[in-house]
């Protein structure tokens, strides 16, 4: 790894400026001493920017991907792959032809391998942002949602995702877990991140949020947030809130199209709402914008993103919000479908954007908005609205004072055994038992030591755990059973579950791991003709809970939840199954009847338990 970088090598005398921000302040009562501060260090961020060239004004707005596990020494096939999307070599060459505040990392862009890695990668991205005309640090962000959006795999922690945080029902529990995802986060200097989802999922046909989200009820979610927050805040890091105004309730992906959402405003303030202003309240360092249209709150019909009524109206004006406001990937189809990607940045700036992430052509975007400024379509004092709140999020951090960490750092942080023994008791306590017939659960290693395990096995949220039949397997025998893993997938053929059902015979039980199982789906099937050969079955949704209504006949004879399939928290069902943890989970969403969706067949805060 790279040496820290010397204080005086950091502190040049522009970055030394916004720096005494955070220090020297004269002592004053309470919030006098608090406004003072704040009027101090806005004084010194506009200095800094009216020093800022207009090329590095723009360059401030945008947070870009790089393909790259270095930021100055990438794999050649990462070179090529900037080389043909971004026009540079490498991230350091981004930084420096472009500016930009901030950078976003991806496991599929080669970003985070490992932990010492991705550290000395920050670090090389910060170095790059202080060896400009105008020293900046960068804000380095990632979406560790955990569950199932996750960046930065193992041997860092996992944690269960919002709805498994949210069948667990405890704030304590979504605090904590905020608070070791944020100090493994920061450890590796990776200091934004793109959580908590602060979507209300009421929706069950929603294919984007789902799990991602806390649950349906507007008041639990919002507590949830709130809670997240402030465990993220805890570790030193940025949270953010998303996506507003609310992406609960569709059935269209904004990746793949331009979701509409149909809530009336009044409906919108009650279901919609209270979690962002949850956020707001809970001091929420920034918002991410959603690629969906409302019409309730801005019949232009534009997406939220490019929406002036949501953003400056609702967000700015309605709750109070002056943080930084950050588009959602503009690479998204939803925010590309009315407009080009050359007018999609001027136009999210001129709704109120600060951040504009991850544009698909990052010199078209670049150019727009530097043309729009110029052209006085923009004015450079809007833009320098922008850059004032993201140098004060930047100041907050730390990042002036000091942008870097280290190897030690990240050894005494990372992956902890603290940090994964309290991952394994919280995902305990979210596994929801739905069905238990005859209460064949817990399984006794007695009666039922000899398992198989079938089913999907999705590829890894962060490509570093799994499978998760070979997951469950090696739990159960952990745990001193016999187990056998046969991968179904999401979609077996009628081979495949021959295979299943064969593999089934002499076996004690069968736990059947679904994924999202329509009307039509070949699960069904699968279950079915597992259940008719007399063994016992128990299905383990890992995805969205409401697979069980799916399977109304299919014979199983038990059912649970587990919100996703990274190893946390099946290990966690694993337990539950074996009769190691109680289920103390319930739902945090209502299962609707596949035969009368009006009807509930399990309804919010359902859940099992065992009599032990």
């Amino acid at each position: 790894m790279h040496h820290r970088t010397s204080r005086r090598t950091l502190l040049t005398a522009t970055a030394a400026a916004a720096a005494a921000a955070a220090t020297g302040v004269v002592a004053l009562p309470g919030s006098a001493q608090a406004a003072a501060s704040a009027a101090s260090t806005d004084s010194r961020l506009k200095r800094l920017i009216a020093r800022m060239s207009l090329e590095e004004k723009v360059g401030q707005l945008f947070v870009m991907r790089v393909y790259g596990h270095s930021a100055t020494e990438p794999d050649q096939a990462d070179i090529d792959a900037n080389l043909a999307e971004i026009g540079v070599r490498d991230a350091a060459e981004l930084i420096s032809t472009y500016h930009v505040g901030g950078i976003i990392y991806f496991a599929w862009a080669h970003n985070t391998r490992d932990p010492h890695q991705i550290a000395d990668l920050s670090n090389g991205i910060q170095r790059a942002g202080l060896a400009g005309r105008t020293p900046l640090p960068l804000l380095v962000s990632t979406d560790q949602e955990h569950g199932i959006v996750c960046r930065v795999g193992e041997p860092a922690t996992l944690l269960p995702g919002a709805m498994a945080l949210g069948a667990g029902g405890s704030r304590s529990d979504a605090r904590t877990a905020g608070r070791i995802a944020g100090a493994e986060l920061a450890a590796l200097g990776i200091n934004q991140n793109y959580a908590p989802d602060a979507d209300v999922n009421v929706n069950p046909a929603n294919p984007v949020i789902g799990v991602r989200s806390f649950g349906s009820d507007p008041e639990s979610v919002a507590g949830m947030v709130a809670a997240q927050v402030k465990g993220y805040q805890s570790a030193g890091i940025a949270s953010t809130a998303k996506h507003f105004p609310g992406h609960g309730d569709t059935s269209t992906d904004s990746h793949t199209g331009l979701p509409v959402i149909r809530h009336t405003r009044e409906q919108w303030a009650e279901l919609d709402a209270p979690p962002f202003r949850a956020a707001v309240a809970a001091g929420i360092d920034s918002i991410m914008t959603a690629h969906i249209v409302v019409p309730a709150l801005d019949p232009s019909e534009d997406p939220a993103t490019l929406s002036h009524p949501i953003l400056t109206g609702i967000l700015r004006e309605e709750l109070g919000y002056d943080g930084v406001v950050v588009t959602d990937a503009l690479g998204m189809e939803g925010v590309r479908t009315k407009y080009g990607d050359e007018r999609v940045p001027v136009l999210a700036l001129l709704a109120g954007v600060d951040q504009l992430l991850n544009p698909p052509d990052l010199k078209v975007a670049w150019n727009a908005v530097l043309g729009a400024v110029r052209s006085g379509e923009i004015s450079e004092a809007r833009i320098e609205e922008s850059i004032l709140r993201i140098l004060r999020l930047k100041t907050r951090l730390g990042l002036f004072r000091d942008p870097y960490v280290t190897h030690r750092g990240v050894d005494r942080t990372v992956g902890v055994r603290s940090h994964l023994a309290t991952a394994d008791r919280i995902a305990e306590r979210t596994t929801t038992l739905l069905a238990n017939t005859g209460s064949l659960l817990p399984l006794s290693r007695r009666s039922h030591r000899n398992l198989l395990v079938v089913g999907a096995d999705p590829a890894s949220p962060s490509g570093t755990t799994g499978p998760p039949t070979t997951t469950l397997a090696g739990a159960f025998e952990e745990l001193g059973f016999a187990a056998t893993a046969l991968s179904t997938g999401t979609a077996p053929t009628q081979a495949k579950i021959a295979e299943a059902v064969a593999a089934a015979a002499g076996k004690d039980a069968v736990v059947v791991g679904t994924y999202n199982v329509s009307a039509t789906s070949s699960q069904r099937t699968l279950v079915s003709a597992l259940a008719a050969t007399g063994v016992p079955v128990i299905t383990v949704a890992i995805r969205n809970p409401y697979d069980i209504a799916q399977l109304a006949g299919t014979g199983y004879a038990a059912s649970l939840a587990a919100y996703s399939w990274t190893d946390v928290e099946l290990r966690a069902a694993a337990r539950v199954i074996a009769g190691r943890a109680r289920p103390e989970g319930r739902l945090p969403v209502p299962v609707q009847r596949a035969d009368a969706p009006a009807q509930a067949l399990y309804p919010v805060g359902y859940g099992l338990s065992y009599r032990m």
